[in-house]
């Protein structure tokens, strides 16, 4: 049974390429998922850790409150995602001329809780490149939000809390370099 979004909540939100099909084929993808996700994503939720795989993404995400969130937006989470993924496939499919889905039917969600869970979480979704192999540091690639939590330039990512979550920068820095047993969080993701 899919777990229904709610305001408050921090989510690890994932989904795959349907049969995993490429979602991402070449930088002007990935740059302009990542719009769209500003587009339909950011007026709902704050972001705290990303990462777009070629046939698959993760986020981590809290949903505002209904109070938060601008009246004149939807403020119904699932919705918005299913929006961005809607947007993106048009775009997608219009490009590369192709039709029909391009995402798994239902997005996949788990509820994170702010304490160690929301840390592994973190170094496991910016670790994503280096478990499947294309990189050998989490700083050598360059669609996840690893580098943004380590720049001083503006973000839209809550850096804050998650070095705050990580307890500081060096803490950051060596968590992503530990080996995790991502195959345990994978298991437990149903991936």
């Amino acid at each position: 049974m899919i777990q229904a979004i709610q305001h408050g909540n921090y989510y690890h939100i994932y989904n795959r390429g349907i049969n995993s099909a490429t979602l991402f084929k070449e930088k002007d993808n990935y740059e302009h998922f990542l719009k769209l996700f500003e587009l339909h994503i950011e007026p709902i939720a704050e972001t705290f850790a990303w990462c777009l795989m070629k046939n698959h993404f993760h986020f981590i995400v809290r949903i505002k409150e209904t109070s938060e969130i601008d009246s004149d937006k939807n403020s119904n989470p699932s919705q918005a995602f299913s929006n961005l993924f809607n947007a993106y496939t048009k775009v997608f499919n219009k490009r590369y001329n192709r039709h029909g889905a391009l995402f798994e039917r239902l997005f996949r969600r788990k509820q994170v809780n702010f304490d160690l869970y929301l840390q592994n979480v973190v170094a496991y979704i910016h670790n994503n490149p280096v478990h499947h192999k294309i990189c050998s540091h989490p700083i050598e690639y360059p669609w996840s939000s690893y580098i943004s939590c380590l720049s001083d330039k503006p973000t839209k990512i809550k850096r804050t809390e998650v070095i705050t979550c990580f307890g500081d920068v060096e803490n950051f820095k060596y968590v992503h370099q530990e080996k995790g047993n991502y195959f345990e969080i994978e298991s437990s993701l149903g991936i």
